[in-house]
C-alpha cells in the first residue's frame, strides 16, 4: 500500500483506537478549542507563526510566505520527529489531522511515510470530524438513559462517579463540563472547555455506550456553567425515567461543605458568586449571606441557601422539565459515607434495567 494512506472520516472513526497516535499538526490555539478524542497537538506552525505567515501571504505574496512557511514546518516536523517518535519502531501508525487536512498534515504525513512509518493522513481534517459529531448530536441518542434528580447536596455527582467506578454506564456532564451546574459551580483553578470540546466529549462518552445497557445521568438544566446541553440529548434525558435520591437535610449540607471546600478558605471567591443571586434575593439578603461567609458561619450559610434558593428552585422546576419524575424510583441514603454511596450505587445497578 502506498503512503501516506489518506482516509475520510467515516473510515477513520471505527477504527480510530487501533492508531498508534493521532496527531493534530494545528497551532496550539487551534488544538486548545477542540480536536479528535485523544489527539495529542504536534503542531508544523505554532500560532505566531501561523499569524506570521498568513499575514506575508495576504501583504507580500504566496510564494514569498510559502517558502518561509517551508523553513518553519520543516524545523518543527524535525524537531517533533527528533522529540516525541525517534523511537518508535516501523510498524507505528499514527493518525494525522488538520484544519481540512491539507498543507499542514500533508506536509507532516508526507515526511512520515517517507522515513517508513504507516500513516494515514484525514481527508477534510477536523472540520470532517466537527460536521460529523454535529450531525450526530443533532438527532436524540438511541441509549435508555435514568436520570438522577434530586435536591442540591444529595449526591447525585458522587453517585455517578461510584456508578462509573462500578462498571454502570454514566454520562457525567459536570464532570464533562468542569462546573458543578449551579451559580456556584465554578471549579477552582479550572476553567470550562470550548463549546465544541464539551460537545465532542459528549459525543466520545455516547459513542462509547451500549444500547442494551442503561446510561446514567444527572437531571442538569440546559446548561452546565457557560455550556449549552446539545438539544437533542436535553429532549431525550428530559422524557426518560428517573432515580429520586434523596438524603437528609443536616447529611446534605455535610456534602456540601466537602464539595466547596475552597469556598472555606476563600470566603471573598463565595461573596463574588452571591453577588449574583442579589436579582433573586435582593442586595439585603445577599449581604447578610456574604456577612454569614465573613464570619466562617458556613453551616448555617449552607443551610439558608438550601432552605431558601436552592430547594425551592429545584421544586419548581423538576415535574415540568423531567416529565416521569411523578414515576420516579426512590433511593434513600442513609449517610455520606463511601459504604451509603456504594450500596446506593449497587442496588441501582441490579434494579434498573
Amino acid at each position: 500500500m502506498k503512503y501516506p494512506e489518506v482516509l475520510g472520516i467515516a473510515d477513520v472513526l471505527p477504527q480510530l483506537a487501533s492508531f498508534d497516535a493521532i496527531i493534530d499538526a494545528r497551532s496550539p490555539g487551534e488544538y486548545a478549542q477542540d480536536h479528535l478524542p485523544g489527539a495529542i497537538n504536534a503542531p508544523v506552525l505554532d500560532d505566531e507563526q501561523r499569524i506570521r505567515i498568513g499575514t506575508m501571504y495576504k501583504q507580500i505574496g504566496s510564494f514569498e510566505a510559502k517558502k518561509l512557511g517551508a523553513v518553519l514546518v520543516a524545523k518543527n516536523i524535525a524537531s517533533h520527529i527528533e522529540q516525541l517518535w525517534l523511537d518508535q519502531p516501523r510498524e507505528w501508525r499514527p493518525l494525522v489531522y488538520c484544519w481540512r487536512g491539507g498543507n499542514r498534515s500533508g506536509s507532516m504525513a508526507h515526511i512520515l511515510s517517507k522515513v517508513g512509518w504507516p500513516v494515514v493522513q484525514l481527508d477534510g481534517g477536523y472540520k470532517a470530524f466537527r460536521a460529523e459529531v454535529n450531525a450526530d448530536l443533532e438527532i436524540a441518542p438511541p441509549l435508555r438513559f435514568k436520570v438522577i434528580c434530586g435536591t442540591t447536596g444529595s449526591g447525585k455527582s458522587r453517585l455517578l462517579e461510584v456508578l462509573a467506578a462500578q462498571g454502570a454506564q454514566v454520562l457525567d456532564l459536570e464532570q464533562l463540563a468542569a462546573h458543578r451546574g449551579s451559580v456556584l459551580g465554578n471549579l477552582p483553578s479550572q476553567p470550562q472547555p470550548s463549546q465544541k470540546a464539551f460537545e465532542t466529549r459528549i459525543w466520545d462518552c455516547l459513542r462509547h455506550c451500549d444500547p442494551a445497557l442503561p446510561v446514567f445521568v444527572e437531571s442538569e438544566s440546559k446548561k452546565v456553567g457557560n455550556l449549552r446541553v446539545p438539544a437533542a440529548l436535553m429532549d431525550t434525558m428530559r422524557s426518560a425515567d428517573c432515580i429520586a435520591l434523596t438524603l437528609s437535610r443536616a447529611d446534605r449540607v455535610r456534602l456540601l461543605m466537602e464539595d466547596y471546600a475552597h469556598f472555606l478558605v476563600s470566603p471573598a471567591t463565595l461573596n463574588a458568586q452571591l453577588e449574583h443571586l442579589a436579582a433573586l434575593h435582593g442586595k439585603e439578603k445577599i449581604r447578610r449571606w456574604q456577612a454569614m461567609s465573613e464570619s466562617g458561619a458556613m453551616p448555617q450559610l449552607v443551610d439558608e441557601l438550601l432552605a431558601e434558593h436552592y430547594d425551592p428552585a429545584y421544586l419548581r422546576s423538576i415535574d415540568r422539565n423531567f416529565v416521569r419524575y411523578g414515576q420516579a424510583m426512590p433511593l434513600e441514603l442513609g449517610d455520606i459515607g463511601a459504604d451509603d454511596f456504594l450500596a446506593g450505587a449497587r442496588w441501582l445497578m441490579a434494579s434498573v434495567r
